[in-house]
């Protein structure tokens, strides 16, 4: 169980240290007011749709490594 509330801890300062030069870029790239609320809905839901696709990109990677690694165990096993 340590193992994940790990994981867990590492991947959450992940997202948080993505926010921050993701926030900049945004506010910078389209000028932004900040004061407004609706822009940090934008920024929000912008962010948002950013990290559904990146966990798409690490389901992908995740599903490519348990199967190559399958595949390359049972290839392993038959060599010796």
């Amino acid at each position: 169980m340590g193992k994940n509330r790990d994981l867990i801890s590492i991947l959450s300062i992940v997202i948080i240290g993505m926010f921050i030069p993701f926030l900049g870029s945004i506010i910078i790239t389209f000028n932004l007011d900040i004061r407004n609320f609706e822009t940090w809905y934008k920024i929000g839901s912008t962010f948002g749709y950013f990290l559904l696709i990146f966990a798409f990109e690490l389901l992908a990677v995740l599903v490519f490594f348990t199967i190559s690694n399958k595949f390359y165990s049972k290839k392993l096993k038959i060599k010796k």
